[in-house]
Parts: structure tokens; C-alpha cells; sequence
């Protein structure tokens, strides 16, 4: 039965997914944008909230991640999380370059209605504006991705400390735990030799008696049974 951490991973991942099939689709109605300025601002405000509900799940994640007992659920949950991220800044490059195609789009368009005696400069001067405007927006993005993935990495070397200092502290064990090993067979053949030499003892003991014991029988025949 799944726990209520899992349930809450499963849920989070998959509402990632869910933002990145958006995200994707915004993009594409971007790069396919022919104007107005009004559509193409709408959009990009769209692509930004998605991102940033985006980025608020794989920071979930990551707090998810770090409240997990198990070792491989923790590793599980991040690295599906790096995968997000990656995926994230895949977006935001394909954004940027949407942009960019309709930029051009909308110049082109902008420089056939002015040799047709169309729109007036003060509109494309609104539009390259708005889109510079956009294009630092992606640029603070994709900024504010990479400081996100520092920080994963650093968090990375973190974990890879821990492992290692929890690896030398099981060596050690097993290194104690050879050398009382050790111990606890030397004081066996110790207890045995003891033991055999107290059994020696005794028979020397015994023999010792049964040797006095014959002495004083032939004392006492010689004595009172002389003629024997």
C-alpha cells in the first residue's frame, strides 16, 4: 500500500508533466505568433506563470526528497527531479528562440505594411520594446534556473560526503569487529589449553596418591607381616 509521501511524489510529478505539455504548446503558439503585440504579451505572461508553477513543484520535490528515510527513495526523487529541471531549461531556451522567430515575424510584417503605407513607427517601436522587455524576462529565467541547479549540485556533494563518511564508519566496524573476533578465539584456546592441563593435573594427582598410597601399604606389610 502506497504511503502518503508517495501519493504526494506521484501527484507533484505528475503536475510537472502536466506544465511541461503546456509550456510546450504555449511555445509552439509563440513561434507561430504573427501579432498583434496584445496576443504575443498575452502569451508570454501565460509561459511565465507555467514556468514558475513549474519551478515551485521541483522545489517541492526537493523538499519531498529530503524528508525520505531510505537512501534510494531520496536518490529516486532527485534524480527525477533533475530530470524536470533539465527539461525546464530545454523549455526556456525553445522560448527564448520563439520569441526570436516571432520578432522577426512581426518586423517582416511591419516593414511590408510601412512600403505599403501601413502601421506608423511608433507601433514597432511599442513592439521591439515589449520584446526586449520579454527577452530579459527569459534571460532573469534561465538565471534564476542555473542558481537552482548550483544549488542541487552542491546538495549532490553533500549526499556524496555523507555516503562516504557512513562507508568509512562501516569499515571501521568491520575492522573492530574482525579484531574481537580475534579475541574471542584466542581466549577459546586459552580455556582449552587450561583445560587440558587441569585434566593432566588431576591425573598426576591421582597417580601421586595411588603411588603414596602403595607406599605406606608396603611399609605397614613389612612391618606387621614380616615373615610374609
Amino acid at each position: 500500500m502506497a504511503s502518503s509521501s508517495d501519493v504526494h511524489v506521484r501527484i507533484c510529478g505528475q503536475e510537472m508533466i502536466k506544465y511541461d505539455l503546456e509550456i510546450k504548446a504555449l511555445i509552439q503558439d509563440i513561434s507561430e505568433c504573427c501579432g498583434p503585440q496584445a496576443v504575443l504579451m498575452d502569451l508570454n505572461s501565460t509561459v511565465k506563470e507555467k514556468f514558475n508553477q513549474l519551478r515551485q513543484r521541483i522545489q517541492d520535490m526537493e523538499q519531498m526528497a529530503k524528508e525520505q528515510d531510505r537512501e534510494t527513495d531520496k536518490q529516486a526523487i532527485l534524480s527525477e527531479t533533475e530530470g524536470h529541471r533539465k527539461q525546464m531549461l530545454s523549455n526556456q531556451m525553445a522560448w527564448r528562440k520563439a520569441n526570436l522567430a516571432c520578432k522577426l515575424t512581426i518586423d517582416n510584417l511591419e516593414k511590408d505594411e510601412l512600403l505599403q503605407g501601413g502601421d506608423s513607427v511608433r507601433q514597432r517601436k511599442a513592439t521591439k520594446e515589449s520584446l526586449a522587455q520579454t527577452s530579459s524576462d527569459i534571460t532573469e529565467t534561465l538565471m534564476s534556473v542555473s542558481r537552482m541547479m548550483s544549488q542541487q549540485v552542491q546538495q549532490s556533494e553533500e549526499t556524496i560526503g555523507t555516503l562516504a563518511s557512513s562507508s568509512r564508519t562501516v569499515q571501521e566496524t568491520n575492522e573492530e569487529f574482525k579484531a574481537m573476533t580475534g579475541t574471542i578465539h584466542l581466549g577459546r584456546k586459552l580455556i582449552l589449553k587450561y583445560n587440558r592441563r587441569e585434566l593432566t593435573d588431576k591425573l598426576l594427582i591421582f597417580l601421586a596418591l595411588a603411588l603414596f598410597l602403595a607406599t605406606v601399604l608396603y611399609i605397614l606389610k613389612k612391618r606387621l607381616f614380616p615373615f610374609i
